[in-house]
């Protein structure tokens, strides 16, 4: 499918993974790109094919989003940028440990990642895309949002973080014709959980019927962004999960303030 009068999509950690698959998946669709990570030799290589393949144009934004200075200059891009269709915050990394033995530098750059630069990016985008009333915003979160685990709790809440915003943001801008989404893929078979991080991890002994790829996170959201749908969990067994711990949070609530 390819849209008439493409516009531009920003992504963030586009360089592998689930940010790679939007770049693929929305070129395939027509738009034009605006692609952001640290690695620029990566971002280069996508580009070159995703261009030829497709006629497209691609622009590389090589930055690191724990870094204040890069921030502020992909904020400044989407602020000048007109054509802004779509800005997808998927940058994003994870830690094992408890939180007081990790590093407190991996701790507030996990913050800047998830909740700094998504915040900022969002507000850079948001007056335009208001203006001319279309637009989307997609905030990859996370499953592990809903659940509360030793070795996980920095992650876990920069990821509840992104649902809470992404929900309030979408009452914000109801009636605009500005779409936000809260992705929130479970295990994702997109080099995530395979990096220097992750090596003491269990993850590949989880069961098969439990992964997704990326690409199919990707339709999943792409599909629901359609529907209007603001928190999308792909996979059944996730799914079950966020209404699960969905209902015990609104159980607790009713009982402590009734």
């Amino acid at each position: 499918m390819e849209v008439d009068n493409p516009g531009v999509v920003l992504i963030t950690g586009a360089s592998s993974g689930i940010g790679e698959a939007f770049a693929r998946k929305l070129a395939s669709m027509g738009y034009n790109l605006a692609l952001v990570a640290r690695r620029k030799e990566r971002l280069d290589a996508i580009a070159g094919e995703l261009e030829s393949r497709h006629s497209i144009k691609v622009e590389i934004l090589q930055a690191d989003l724990s870094h204040e200075e890069d921030i502020s200059r992909i904020e400044r891009r989407i602020a000048d940028m007109d054509a802004l269709t779509m800005l997808v915050n998927n940058a994003g990394f994870g830690t094992t440990g408890h939180c007081s033995d990790v590093e407190i530098a991996k701790s507030t750059a996990m913050i800047a990642v998830h909740v700094t630069a998504p915040t900022r990016l969002s507000h850079a985008a948001l007056p335009k895309m208001v203006a001319r009333k279309q637009g989307a915003i997609i905030n990859v979160a996370s499953p592990s949002a809903f659940v509360l685990f030793p070795g996980n709790t920095i992650y876990s809440a920069t990821k509840h973080y992104l649902i809470t915003f992404s929900e309030g943001l979408g009452l914000e801008l109801e009636g605009t014709g500005v779409r936000v989404q809260a992705l929130c893929p479970g295990f994702t078979r997109s080099g995530f959980h395979h990096t220097e991080a992750f090596t003491k991890s269990k993850s590949d002994s989880m069961p098969g019927f439990l992964w997704m790829s990326a690409e199919e996170v990707v339709k999943c959201s792409l599909e629901a962004l359609k529907r209007k749908q603001v928190v999308v969990v792909p996979g059944f067994i996730n799914r079950l999960m966020y209404i699960r711990m969905r209902r015990f949070t609104a159980y607790l609530a009713r009982k402590m303030f009734q």
